[in-house]
């Protein structure tokens, strides 16, 4: 598909399923560990045995207040469990436990950093539900095998008001909110899994319409590069159909990623095509202040907070501070470092989201799998401050670190010393080496005397190969400044 987007504005809203992580499941004893054998974690509440009664799990209910505190949400002292009707092979009881009219939490804000700066994302509600099955149709021929495993597996349902205009806004907040809901505990965001799965409801206007076009939900993505591409279809297919004079129906649609297409999976229902009721078997949920006092302690240092306090205390930008907080595990990594030492903030930052994050990518690793601990880097980090080595020759001593060249807390010391790198700092000994470098190139002195300055990087890459790259580059300038002057 090749349509412009010029004239035509996006809307976009996210619903978004995080697994919860309880051990146990929302109304029954039965595990949520996952990769077990089809249907050996379904027990007789989970497949609506007649005479079964579900039983609230607390844990559940905890991490949901949990998220409400940290995106300053409104928790409900009373909410209601409704049963969800509706037909489906792998809903057991014909209907699904969720939360409607009362869920227990309502509003919030969660922020997100894009161009130009940051943007809340505002949220309608969050309500706490049952998982359903699932149902297999590899290796089956022609069959559909059902899975009831995850049945009963508690869910908080985050719902986003329709506030993303494009593409890039709605994966920060999708990236925004798996951070967080990772952050404080309530869900391990395992996307491979199911953990973390979002429905992305997709509408275009033209340009300066304040009405909403028919919006499109694309159900089930579980990942953020598979909503992105969804997405981007699925604006480009409205725009094309309204553009040729056809008009868009609201349906349900599914991401095909080998095709990179959505497809119409049914038409779109509405809340009374699922004869909504509170369920007779679930008393209304009643939340205490002191059970929300009680989470609230509970609570780390927010997201939000921790980048205002690392631009306060550290001094670092608002671009440096978002990426240090872009998951807790990387500001663990980050505190853990600074503190070992305290008077470089901005190089700790800079190692970080730099060389250490970028060997990490290309290793495909995440932070908390990194061989070098922050002790390591710190004590590699230490004596560039200090002038043992240079930055420069730093990057070859991360790299050997990196391959488990050397283990303990004195690794990058004992790497330094084995390999012989430590800088020369010796002024004499620096003095000489320029010394002989001018000597063996009188006409670029003279030439440089004369006015072409460029060349003093010539004379700096000399001195550099002279020493293998060792000389302590800020006395070695010093010296090559004081020596082109002329006497």
């Amino acid at each position: 598909m090749s349509t412009s987007r010029e004239g035509w504005e996006v809307v976009i809203g996210l619903e978004v399923h995080a697994q919860l992580s309880t051990r146990a499941k929302i109304f029954s004893g039965a595990s949520t560990a996952f990769g077990a054998a089809p249907n050996t974690q379904a027990c007789a509440v989970d497949i609506a045995l007649p005479g079964v009664l579900p039983v609230l799990n607390r844990g559940a209910v905890e991490r949901a207040i949990k998220f409400g505190l940290a995106v300053n949400g409104r928790i409900n002292r009373r909410s209601v469990f409704a049963r969800k009707n509706y037909f489906y092979p792998d809903l057991p009881k014909g209907y699904q436990i969720s939360q409607y009219e009362l869920p227990i939490i309502v509003g919030g804000v969660v922020p997100i950093q894009v161009e130009g700066g940051e943007k809340w994302v505002r949220l309608t509600r969050a309500h706490l539900e049952e998982d359903a099955g699932k149902s297999l149709h590899e290796d089956f021929h022609g069959m559909t095998g059902i899975d009831l495993n995850r049945a009963g597996t508690p869910l908080l349902e985050i719902v986003s008001e329709p506030d993303m205009g494009s593409t890039a806004e709605a994966v920060a907040y999708a990236k925004a909110l798996h951070a967080l809901v990772r952050w404080i505990g309530i869900c391990d965001g395992n996307m491979q899994e199911g953990s973390f799965r979002c429905d992305a409801n997709v509408s275009v206007r033209r340009a300066g319409e304040r009405r909403l076009g028919t919006r499109c939900e694309i159900k089930n993505l579980n990942s953020f590069r598979f909503l992105e591409r969804a997405i981007d279809y699925e604006v480009q297919r409205q725009i094309e159909i309204l553009e040729d004079g056809g008009r868009v129906v609201q349906e349900t649609r599914l991401f095909d990623p080998e095709r990179g297409e959505t497809r119409s999976m049914r038409t779109k229902e509405e809340a009374h095509d699922y004869r909504y009721f509170p369920d007779p078997d679930l008393l209304p949920l009643e939340v205490s202040e002191e059970w929300i006092e009680e989470v609230r302690a509970t609570l780390p240092e927010l997201p939000q907070e921790k980048r205002s306090r690392y631009q306060r205390q550290y001094g670092l930008s608002a671009y440096d501070a978002g990426v240090l907080t872009s998951s807790k595990e990387m500001a663990d990594y980050f505190e853990a470092l600074v503190a070992r030492l305290p008077g470089e903030p901005k190089l700790c930052a800079n190692w970080v989201m730099g060389e250490l994050s970028g060997w990490l990518n290309r290793q495909g690793l995440e932070i908390d799998a990194s061989p070098i601990s922050p002790v390591q880097l710190a004590g590699l980090l230490g004596r560039v401050v200090d002038g043992t080595i240079s930055g420069k020759i730093a990057k070859e001593v991360f790299d050997a670190l990196a391959r488990g060249e050397a283990q303990g807390e004195d690794a990058a010391d004992r790497i330094i010393e084995a390999r012989g790198l430590k800088q020369i700092s010796d002024a004499a000994a620096l003095e000489a080496i320029v010394d002989r470098i001018l000597a063996a190139n009188a006409q670029q002195v003279a030439y440089y005397r004369a006015g072409k300055e460029k060349l003093f990087a010539y004379f700096v890459g000399q001195a550099m190969r002279a020493t293998q790259g060792k000389a302590n580059p800020t006395q070695l300038n010093e010296i090559l400044k004081r020596k082109l002057a002329g006497p």
